[in-house]
């Protein structure tokens, strides 16, 4: 079904489909908030109240707009919030978030691999600066546009492309600075 024509009938009163846009977007906004937090509870808690917000604002959801760079946008203020409220201070540690470490004697050598880059790349994006990261995972794990990040981050377009320039450095600086030589076997 079309997310818009979704959102449509969510509005006039098939409130249970809303389950399908919290299955498509639980896992990024997750990780997003999580990227804020740096506190796994706190994250889901933010995403939670997140997806409640969104409800009650469906209404006022103008369908012009992704629904993806609406809700991200929900996430990532709810967040900052929690982060304002809690004075969190610290950087992330290694997230567990989107890896498990689960035996991998069933899984194929191609999706311990698999497996094996993500933790690695998790781990790298938890040594960068927390608006790096998010930015990053905006671009490539949420498919977001440098405008749509504008929007959700509320940072102009030549921000975020100046800080998506400074991130996949730093990314690179990080990746070569915890795998050193090892990396081409990871990748």
């Amino acid at each position: 079904m079309d997310e818009k024509a979704l959102i449509k009938r969510i509005v006039a009163g098939e409130t249970a489909l809303y389950r399908h846009l919290v299955e498509q977007y639980k896992d990024l906004s997750l990780t997003l908030a999580y990227t804020i937090l740096a506190n796994r509870e706190e994250a889901e808690d933010v995403v939670q109240e997140a997806f409640l917000k969104a409800f009650r604002g469906l209404g006022r959801f103008r369908l012009q707009s992704s629904f993806a760079t609406w809700f991200y946008r929900i996430v990532v203020n709810t967040s900052y919030h929690a982060l304002e409220k809690k004075k969190y201070r610290k950087t992330a540690p290694l997230d567990t978030l989107s890896v498990t470490d689960t035996a991998a004697s069933n899984n194929s050598l191609q999706e311990v691999r698999q497996l094996e880059r993500r933790k690695v790349i998790l781990q790298v994006l938890n040594r960068m600066k927390p608006q790096e990261a998010l930015l990053l995972k905006l671009y490539y794990l949420g498919e977001q546009s440098v405008k749509e990040i504008s929007v959700i981050t509320r940072l102009s377009t030549a921000n975020v492309k100046i800080i998506l320039h400074r991130a996949r450095k730093s990314f690179h600086i990080e990746l070569d600075d915890l795998m050193g030589d090892e990396k081409d076997q990871l990748l």
